[in-house]
């Protein structure tokens, strides 16, 4: 099968970045990098605009890994709060996930972030302060403090005055102390 080389103008999973010069199946190069306009041939004037697609490239990363250092400043600072339904003794249903993170960053703080970026080793099962990883970019990771909360009040313990000594004290009821129970076994 032939081989061709090109240069890609845009990221392709897999494959390369822009400006990356890659050798590929000619058919593939014809049929969709070329008509989606994701690679340019491989030729002498070509070559020439190479280095213009690895500024722009350059120029591209640099203004990314500037904004994700922002980024996590600010989210470093940051309390997200999620509310959660939880049954009468403060166990949750369902768990909080990096795509709900993901979710209340966008209502809360109107931060729109790819849930993927978003590294928790398992799911949130439990209430309280939880810290998250954040992985922004390559070079930058930023710590968010996820505070899970219930929607139902959780029940506030009183104690009533100790009743005086009376027969509920002393496990009896009206009609005296109670008698266990036994079965009779009649033997053949």
């Amino acid at each position: 099968m032939p081989k061709v080389e090109v240069i890609l103008t845009n990221n392709i999973v897999g494959l390369g970045a822009e400006s990356d010069q890659v050798k590929v199946a000619a058919g593939y190069a014809r049929n969709y990098l070329y008509p989606q306009r994701l690679a340019i041939p491989l030729t002498q004037a070509n070559k020439r605009r190479l280095e213009a697609l690895r500024q722009r490239r350059a120029e591209r990363e640099a203004h990314e890994l500037n904004s994700m250092t922002e980024l996590a400043k600010s989210l470093s600072k940051l309390i997200c709060t999620i509310t959660v339904k939880t049954g009468d003794d403060g166990k949750m249903f369902g768990t909080v996930t990096n795509g709900t993170i993901a979710d209340a960053l966008k209502t809360q703080f109107d931060i729109i972030l790819e849930k993927k970026k978003i590294h928790l080793e398992k799911p949130i099962r439990g209430l309280g302060e939880h810290e998250v990883e954040m992985r922004l970019h390559a070079d930058v990771n930023a710590i968010l403090k996820v505070r899970v909360e219930s929607t139902n009040p959780q029940p506030v313990v009183v104690e009533a005055p100790a009743p005086a000594a009376g027969k509920e004290e002393r496990g009896e009821r009206r009609g005296g102390p109670r008698k266990p129970r036994t079965e009779k076994v009649e033997k053949a």
